[in-house]
């Protein structure tokens, strides 16, 4: 795991890398700012429109929202997790794994349905450590973040692996791997609570989950290797 980390991090100028987070950056940012200003404007509207008390309900519809947003981060990142993975992960093995052959993995369909039921999922526990964290603050945190490990761990791995085999061997080969893929979505579970950090996440995620992949010595599959 800790190779994955460090091989990573050594290719993060890459500009492959780049342009993945520079559009994850900014779509991030424009979907926050949309969603707080939708939410300030809804609120307004609820307490009178105008006013002092019109313009504080606004405030805090708005704050809420991002916060919303940012504790949901986890879950609409793997249900779209498609729209960077692949760059990142060619990235990756045309520098360290050169050699393979061209992934024939599973289809976009069902690669499209695994991301969408996947962050259904991880996003229907996030809103129930939501309302744990209502009552018991420091409780809902550690669901939150046992979710978000879980989602990230074998979303981003069982994405990689995809590319390259079916969706039921990508399962089977996760399963194998599983210490090391939670070790690792622990981490990355981590950074996604903290707000900016967690933008590095889908990249970062990725280029050390294909590290991971290709580097499961013995375990790796001749559907991987073609």
């Amino acid at each position: 795991m800790f190779a994955s980390i460090l091989l990573t991090l050594h290719q993060l100028g890459d500009p492959a890398f780049l342009g993945p987070l520079v559009k994850g950056f900014l779509g991030a940012l424009l979907a926050f700012l949309g969603l707080a200003a939708l939410a300030a404007w809804g609120v307004g509207e609820l307490a009178g429109g105008s006013g002092w008390l019109a313009g504080i309900a606004a405030a805090l519809g708005g704050v809420a929202a991002l916060g919303l947003a940012i504790w949901l981060f986890v879950p609409v990142m793997l249900a779209i997790m498609g729209l960077f993975l692949d760059p990142v992960a060619a990235a990756v093995e045309r520098r360290f794994y050169p050699g393979l052959p061209l992934p024939r993995g599973a289809s976009l369909a069902a690669q499209a349905r695994f991301n969408l039921m996947l962050g259904l999922k991880i996003g229907a526990l996030s809103l129930l450590a939501l309302l744990v964290a209502l009552l018991l603050p420091p409780l809902g945190a550690v669901l939150l973040w046992a979710a978000s490990t879980v989602g990230l761990g074998h979303g981003l791995f069982e994405g990689v692996a995809q590319r390259r085999m079916g969706v039921v061997a990508a399962r089977a080969l996760r399963r194998r791997r599983e210490g090391p893929v939670l070790a690792l979505g622990g981490l990355l579970a981590a950074m996604s609570l903290v707000p900016g950090l967690n933008l590095l996440v889908p990249v970062l995620g990725t280029a050390a989950m294909t590290h991971l992949l290709h580097r499961s010595g013995g375990e790796i599959s001749a559907e991987i290797r073609g």
